[in-house]
């Protein structure tokens, strides 16, 4: 039968088609090794670590104290959004995630656009952590051996400030590339052996989450509350504009909720787990965030974020006069924020599988190693691009592009729900569904992802355009014609 464009463009594909728990793999070649603990420690270790390690610099200037209702306000959208997922997961339990939700309710071509916002979701992400990593890594080796990785190994060629972009040849950000390779190294070993090493590290990094506001809380003056609105308008945000701004540069932190749907299908019983896992990660990850921002504001002048390096090892080095507090984390970070950048690259690479294998791009990225079950050449590609963009651009500009991409795929997956009832019903007895009907908790985050998401800066909007109008051009040049509903039709 010959579709019309339009049809084309809605078409859908069986939300049940990847569904396989007969024997234990997946149609594609995924095998199913994953269970509850470590499905949810992908989610933890994709999420905790870099809000807090990291963007505390870039938060804490735009909102002050008040940093603390940013990540109250972004938890609570993601909040809204996981119970979306919940549903939609166990629904769709295959690789791919809110590409995949999209592709089983709302059409093709809203699946490939959603898609691309996956992928500048993971790929930056990934880069801006390995970037931030390299921070923690120099504060290590500075408190350890007395030594400094040179300058000009550790800055990258690209610089944005202001909003310019300026341009220092010689420049090479040399650690979050070695970062990358190990992580590479990794991946292509298999989705277990991956699983297993990511949840020593999570474990890792919320011990010293503990150590770090332990030790903080020692030096907690309440008298770094007041005033508790950023009340600079040198700033640009005042008040609760301030909040906004703030939520909208950490809430690319929840990627992590988004990473566990990528594993749907290579996870044990996933109509049940998948769910749990995405609610168990969400109520973990806000705990931690909450308590160690607590910590940090209380033990630390609003003004001293900003352009912080390392900042939570500072802080205890400053609070406790010593350095070994600092070393301890320093060397924590090291390790634990590591996870963040293997499961932010494994999930580019499983939402590339899902594409490849609708026939949306080349079949490169659905081939799995017969010995591993691990796509490598999609996993070597990733990486590749990945560590060039950690080498050489400044992750100034990437958080908000992270989050611009995050929020979209959020908003998409909140539409998906209603349509999916209303294609579906009410589902199998005992799967996980929205409460309160198909519409309130939907639209709800909906409204709470476009309320975030317009304190974004006016150049995050121009460049996701352009990254939108690029994913346009190769939908209509490629993928509609190669896709496989396309030939089945």
């Amino acid at each position: 039968m010959n579709l019309t464009l339009g049809q084309k463009l809605i078409r859908t594909k069986p939300a049940g088609r990847h569904h396989d728990d007969s024997d234990g793999t997946s149609d594609g070649g995924l095998q199913r090794s994953l269970g509850l603990f470590p499905l949810t420690m992908i989610g933890v270790g994709a999420t905790i670590g870099t809000g807090i390690f990291f963007t505390m610099a870039e938060a804490v200037p735009k909102a002050g104290p008040a940093v603390i209702l940013s990540f109250l306000l972004a938890a609570l959208t993601a909040g809204l959004t996981a119970l979306c997922y919940a549903e939609l997961a166990g629904r769709v339990p295959a690789a791919g995630s809110s590409y995949s939700f999209a592709y089983a309710t709302v059409g093709e071509f809203a699946a490939f656009i959603v898609a691309a916002c996956l992928l500048l979701e993971y790929g930056l992400a990934g880069s801006a952590v390995a970037i931030g990593w390299s921070d923690y890594l120099n504060n290590f080796l500075v408190n350890a051996f007395g030594w400094e990785i040179p300058a000009h190994l550790r800055s990258p060629m690209f610089v944005s400030e202001h909003h310019n972009v300026h341009f220092t040849p010689g420049n090479f950000n040399l650690p979050p590339v070695l970062l990358v390779i190990m992580c590479c190294i990794l991946l292509v070993r298999g989705t277990k052996e991956s699983a297993t090493t990511n949840a020593v590290m999570v474990l890792i990094k919320l011990a010293i989450l503990i150590f770090f506001s332990v030790i903080a809380l020692t030096g907690f003056n309440a008298a770094n509350f007041t005033p508790f609105f950023n009340p600079d308008p040198g700033t640009g945000f005042v008040g609760t504009a301030g909040v906004t701004a703030a939520a909208a540069t950490v809430f690319f932190s929840f990627i992590g909720l988004d990473t566990i749907a990528t594993a749907g299908e290579e996870v044990n019983n996933p109509r049940r787990n998948v769910p749990i896992g995405i609610l168990a990660a969400l109520l973990i990850v806000t705990v931690f965030y909450l308590l160690v921002a607590v910590a940090a504001v209380g033990a630390q002048p609003a003004a001293m974020f900003a352009g912080q390096e390392a900042g939570l090892s500072v802080i205890l080095q400053n609070v406790t006069g010593q350095a070994w507090p600092a070393l301890v984390l320093s060397a924590g970070a090291v390790v634990s924020v590591s996870s963040v950048t293997l499961v932010t690259i494994y999930g580019q690479t499983r939402i590339l599988y899902a594409i490849s294998r609708d026939g949306l791009i080349p079949k490169t990225f659905q081939k799995v190693n017969k010995r591993t079950l691990a796509p490598t050449a999609n996993t070597v590609i990733v990486c590749v691009a990945v560590g060039l963009v950690a080498g050489l651009v400044d992750a100034t500009f990437l958080w908000d592009m992270v989050s611009m991409g995050t929020l979209t795929a959020f908003i998409v997956v909140s539409i998906a729900v209603p349509v999916i009832r209303a294609k579906q019903g009410a589902g199998e007895p005992g799967s996980f569904r929205v409460p309160f009907g198909p519409y309130v908790i939907p639209g709800l985050s909906v409204l709470a992802c476009l309320y975030i998401m317009k304190d974004l800066s006016a150049t995050t909007f121009r460049m996701f355009f352009i990254w939108m109008a690029v994913a346009v051009a190769t939908y209509f040049l490629y993928s509609v014609r190669h896709s496989r509903l396309n030939k089945a039709s």
